[in-house]
């Protein structure tokens, strides 16, 4: 895909940055768009004069360019604040609409604060939770889901992808168990969007999370896809915007600013993860031949195609960045309260501690370039082998 390098990623010592799954720089074709949303058209999209037309028109464009490219009709396209919104008016809003029925969720142990934070909430308001367990390479087994079912289930929650193992969750198998029991599904695709197909009519899901800053987008601005016919219980509460759904005007340029984006990043989606790909296993081989032992983590086919986790035995993953201060990537490991703990994703894959803790997770964009893939694996090869010297 061809698109102009942000200069930010070439400023003077910056750092080769690594960190795409954190979150991505804005496509400058989206800073375009949004730009006479900023400087020019400013009125109220609610409005019926012409400012307030043209900014209406600049709203709905952006519904229809996120609709074709999620696979749903406009109608069924919901914006909001970002994934973690997304991800609260669809666990707490299903729960509430169908509080008859039951309060019990059910959702997986590599699921994102941000699903799991809801989830937690309803539980002190009288609703309960089964964490289904995943095995060692991230993956739910979709008879687990069926397993844990109840007939007070209301809403079954899975990721599509996991943000930090990249393993790809096999969501259509489990639509078509929820489906069977009349059970909602809700898909966090925040970390997918973008890298692979995320469409409602092939996922086969109710509700599905997207959020714009993981996907070349601005920050402060998601959708949730919800199916039509779906009922949920509104989070915010206001006027009728959002077809009655969530109240408050709506965020014009920042609405520009996702529809841009996901139109830029389904031009060549197929291309896009070919080239992801091949960096990213260049970035592991590279690796694995000149700094190992090491230990990948994730599936090894069904697998975002951007990003490696790979953990080194015996070392700490703070140290390695440390030593590294060229690359930009995270930790598998972080500090808190003073020690070192695994991330709860690696936890639930049962990785060995030894293994967990020098585990980092580079994650590779649409702006990253070949160059920057063989700097990055001989800083790392460097700084690996110094540190194991001791």
């Amino acid at each position: 895909m061809n698109s102009e390098r942000p200069a930010s990623l070439d400023a003077p010592h910056a750092p080769i940055y690594l960190d795409y799954n954190a979150t991505t720089p804005v496509d400058p074709r989206c800073a375009a768009a949004m730009a006479p949303y900023i400087h020019e058209v400013f009125g109220n999209p609610n409005s019926g004069h012409v400012f307030g037309r043209r900014a209406r028109e600049g709203v709905e464009s952006a519904r229809r360019q996120l609709a074709d490219f999620l696979g749903c009709t406009p109608a069924e396209v919901m914006f909001t604040s970002g994934g973690t919104e997304s991800n609260n008016q669809a666990i707490k809003g299903a729960v509430w609409a169908r509080r008859d029925r039951g309060r019990h969720l059910v959702t997986t142990a590599v699921e994102h604060p941000a699903t799991l934070g809801p989830m937690r909430w309803l539980e002190r308001e009288g609703g309960s939770t089964t964490v289904v367990g995943v095995d060692g390479f991230g993956m739910v087994d979709p008879a687990a889901i069926r397993d844990a079912l109840r007939d007070d289930t209301v809403l079954v929650s899975v990721m599509h992808a996991n943000n930090e193992v990249g393993t790809l969750q096999p969501v259509a198998e489990i639509a078509a168990i929820c489906r069977e029991r009349g059970v909602l599904l809700h898909v966090d695709a925040a970390q997918s969007a973008g890298k692979v197909p995320v469409r409602l009519d092939e996922l086969g899901a109710d509700l599905i999370s997207v959020a714009s800053h993981k996907m070349y987008g601005p920050k402060g601005m998601g959708v949730l896809v919800v199916r039509e016919g779906v009922e949920l219980e509104n989070l915010m509460h206001g006027a009728n915007q959002e077809r009655g759904r969530r109240g408050g005007t709506e965020n014009v340029i920042l609405a520009v600013g996702m529809g841009a984006a996901a139109e830029a990043a389904g031009e060549d989606l197929e291309g896009h993860a070919g080239h992801l790909r091949a960096l990213r296993d260049r970035l592991a081989a590279g690796l694995l031949e000149g700094a190992g032992p090491a230990v990948v983590h994730g599936h090894p086919e069904r697998r975002l195609p951007n990003t490696l986790s790979i953990g080194f035995p015996g070392l700490i993953a703070a140290d390695i960045m440390a030593a590294v201060p060229g690359i930009a990537c995270s930790a598998g490991a972080a500090c808190h309260d003073g020690k070192t703990k695994v991330t709860a994703v690696l936890a639930a894959m049962n990785v060995v501690e030894h293994v967990a803790m020098g585990t980092l997770r580079l994650s590779a964009g649409r702006f990253t370039q070949d160059e920057e893939i063989e700097r990055a694996i001989s800083l790392l090869i460097c700084a690996i082998g110094d540190l194991r010297r001791g």
